[in-house]
C-alpha cells in the first residue's frame, strides 16, 4: 500500500474519547493546531463517555458541604489506598492517586462547572467496602445530563476550532504506530480504515488516548484478573471492540512500559444488549440490593450473600467461581420498580434529557418504564405470575432444566422467613447490608424496605434476570508520570509522547490499583488529559522563550 501524503500539526491525538477531546480543547485554547485520529464514526465521537451515566468520585464539593459530608483530600487518599492495595513498586500509580485526591476539585469539578455543567444535589455512597474498607464517606456525584451532555458540551466548545480548521478530525482512521526518530516521537502513522490508504502525521507532540483493552474479550481472557479462578466460558462486552489493545502493544515495542494489564473493572451483572451493535454486546445493570442472587441451580450464592454497592471486585470474584457462566437475580415487581437500574445515559433518559419532573416521579413512584422496556426487549429478563411459571421460564433460557422448583422455593422461603421476623430477630447479612445502605437518605430513596420476595399480602409479578460477567474498564495501561509522559521500563521518558485516560490506566499505568472507588474513570480521563495538555503548553512556551 502506497503512502500518499504527510500532514503536520502541533499535536496529534490518537483517540476521540473524552480524554482526547478534553486534551484537544485545552491545546486549541492555547493556540495550537491539533489533529484527532478516531476509529469510530462521527456520531460516536466521544467514545464510551457518550454512553456513560456520568458518575464521578469528587471531594470537598458544594454538594458534599450542603449534605454535611466531612470529606478531604487526605480522607479520599486513605480510602483510595485501602481499596487499591498498592504494592511498594507502584510509585507512579500512588503519585496519580495523590494527584487525584489533591486536585479532583480544581482540575475536574471546578473545570466542569466552568464549562457550564452541573451535578445532581444528592451525593451517593457506593463501593463502601466489604472485607476491605472502601469509600468511608459518600462522594459519588452524578452529572446532570449524564456523560452524554458532557460529551456534547465539549464538542460544542470544539466546534469553532473545527470551523477555522485549527482542529481536524479523521473519523474511521486508525493509528498504526508512533513514529520514532532517534528515540524521540515525531508523530504517527495512520490508516484510513475505509480505503486502506496509509499516511504520516508529523507533530511536535503525540498523545495516545485510544482507550483500554477491555473491548477485546480475547485480551480480557489473556490478562484474566481473577487469579485462582478459571476463565469464564462467556463474557459479555460492555466496552467497545475498537479498544483492542493493538496500539498499546506497539507502544510497548518502541519502549513504552505497560503495567497492571491484569487489573480490570468489570461488572457481575451484565445482560445481552437489547439493541446489540456487535457480537456479544452487553448492557451493565446496577443489580438490585433486595433481590436474592442465585447460582445456575437456584442456590443462593454465599456464604456471604452478594449485595451491590460495597465491593464490585468481590462480586465479580464470586460470579467467576460459579460452575456455569451465568447467575440469576430473583425479585418481585415492587423491588424492580424502586431498585432496578441500567448503567448508562441512554437508559436514564430523565437524567440525560434533564427532565426533572420525570426523574422525581420515577424516584417517588418507581420506574415502570424500564421494567416494561426490559420485559419486551431483553432475552435475559423474565416476568411470571408464579414461582412455578418463573422456574420453567428460567430453565427454558438455558441448555437444561438446572433449577428444581422445590429447591428454589426452599431457598427463597428461607430468606423470606428472616424478613418476616421482627427487626430485632433478623439475622441475615444481606438484610444488614440493605439496612446500612438505607441509613443514607439518597440511597434510601432507591432501596426498598426489606420485605419478603414471595409476598402473601399482595399479588404481583415475579422477575428473574439472567446475568453474565461483563467487561468494562482496563485499570492498567501505559505507565506515565504526572505530566502524562510515557515512561520506559527504566523510568526514562519517551520524549514528546504522552498517554491519557484509560490507555494510561487513568494515570501511571494503574492509578486505581486493584479496585476503583467507582466514579474515577470519567474524572480520571479529564485529569490526565488536562495534565498532558498543560505540560505540552508549558514546554512549548519554554521553547519559544528560549528562541
Amino acid at each position: 500500500m502506497e503512502q500518499v501524503k504527510v500532514l503536520n500539526c502541533n499535536t496529534v491525538i490518537a483517540g476521540g474519547g473524552i480524554a482526547g477531546l478534553v486534551s484537544a480543547l485545552e491545546l486549541l485554547q492555547s493556540g495550537q493546531q491539533v489533529i484527532i485520529i478516531d476509529r469510530d464514526t462521527p456520531e460516536r465521537l466521544g467514545g464510551l463517555a457518550r454512553w456513560a451515566f456520568g458518575g464521578m468520585a469528587l471531594s470537598e464539593t458544594q454538594q458534599q458541604k450542603r449534605m454535611k459530608i466531612p470529606d478531604s483530600p487526605d480522607t479520599l487518599l486513605k480510602d483510595w489506598h485501602s481499596f487499591a492495595e498498592f504494592s511498594d513498586e507502584d510509585i507512579w500509580p500512588k503519585a496519580w492517586a495523590k494527584e487525584y485526591a489533591e486536585h479532583n476539585y480544581d482540575k475536574v469539578y471546578q473545570w466542569l462547572k466552568s464549562i457550564g455543567l452541573s451535578f445532581l444535589p444528592a451525593v451517593n455512597w457506593v463501593e463502601r467496602g466489604l472485607y476491605t474498607p472502601g469509600n468511608s464517606l459518600p462522594r459519588y456525584h452524578v452529572l446532570w445530563g449524564t456523560g452524554w451532555h458532557l460529551t456534547e458540551t465539549v464538542l460544542a466548545l470544539l466546534s469553532p476550532f473545527i470551523k477555522n480548521e485549527k482542529l481536524k478530525i479523521f473519523h474511521q482512521h486508525k493509528v498504526l504506530e508512533a513514529l520514532i526518530d532517534k528515540e524521540i516521537c515525531i508523530g504517527v502513522k495512520v490508516k484510513n480504515e475505509r480505503s486502506d490508504v496509509i499516511f504520516d502525521i508529523k507533530a511536535d507532540d503525540t498523545i495516545i488516548a485510544c482507550g483500554g483493552i477491555n473491548g477485546s474479550i480475547e485480551k480480557v481472557k489473556q490478562h484474566w484478573p481473577y487469579q485462582g479462578n478459571n476463565v469464564s466460558e462467556k463474557i459479555l462486552n460492555g466496552a467497545n471492540p475498537l479498544s483492542d489493545g493493538e496500539l498499546h502493544e506497539h507502544i510497548q515495542i518502541v519502549g513504552g512500559n505497560i503495567t497492571h494489564a491484569d487489573k480490570m473493572w468489570n461488572y457481575a451483572a451484565g445482560i445481552h444488549h437489547p439493541q446489540a451493535e456487535f457480537e456479544g454486546h452487553g448492557l451493565s445493570l446496577i443489580p438490585c440490593k433486595s433481590a436474592i442472587w442465585l447460582d445456575s441451580v437456584g442456590k443462593r450464592i454465599g456464604p456471604m450473600p452478594l449485595v451491590t454497592g460495597f465491593d464490585t471486585n468481590y462480586l465479580c470474584q464470586q460470579v467467576v467461581k460459579q460452575e456455569k457462566p451465568w447467575t440469576w437475580q430473583v425479585l418481585n415487581e415492587d423491588i424492580a420498580k424502586k431498585e432496578l437500574a441500567v448503567s448508562g445515559s441512554l437508559h436514564n433518559p430523565s437524567i440525560k434529557n434533564k427532565k426533572l419532573f420525570t426523574f422525581l416521579k420515577e424516584i417517588l413512584f418507581g420506574n415502570q418504564r424500564l421494567i416494561n422496556h426490559l420485559t419486551n426487549e431483553s432475552e435475559d429478563f423474565i416476568c411470571a405470575d408464579s414461582l412455578d411459571e418463573l422456574t420453567n421460564k428460567m430453565n427454558d433460557l438455558t441448555d437444561d432444566s438446572y433449577i428444581d422448583l422445590g429447591f428454589i422455593q426452599k431457598e427463597i422461603a428461607q430468606y423470606d422467613q428472616e424478613l418476616a421476623k421482627p427487626k430485632n430477630l433478623q439475622n441475615d447479612e444481606q438484610i444488614r447490608r440493605i439496612d446500612h445502605a438505607r441509613q443514607w437518605k439518597p440511597d434510601k430513596l432507591r432501596t426498598c424496605q426489606p420485605s419478603p420476595i414471595l409476598s402473601t399480602n399482595k399479588k404481583q409479578k415475579l422477575i428473574a434476570i439472567r446475568l453474565h460477567l461483563i467487561s468494562r474498564k482496563s485499570l492498567g495501561g501505559l505507565q506515565t508520570n504526572l505530566k502524562s509522559q510515557v515512561l520506559k521500563e527504566s523510568g526514562a521518558i519517551i520524549p514528546h509522547l504522552y498517554c491519557i485516560g484509560e490507555a494510561a490506566g487513568f494515570g501511571g499505568g494503574g492509578a486505581n490499583g486493584k479496585r476503583s472507588l467507582e466514579g474515577t474513570f470519567l474524572s480520571g480521563c479529564i485529569l490526565t488529559a488536562r495534565n498532558a495538555a498543560q505540560a505540552i503548553v508549558l514546554s512549548e512556551n519554554k521553547n519559544n522563550n528560549a528562541k
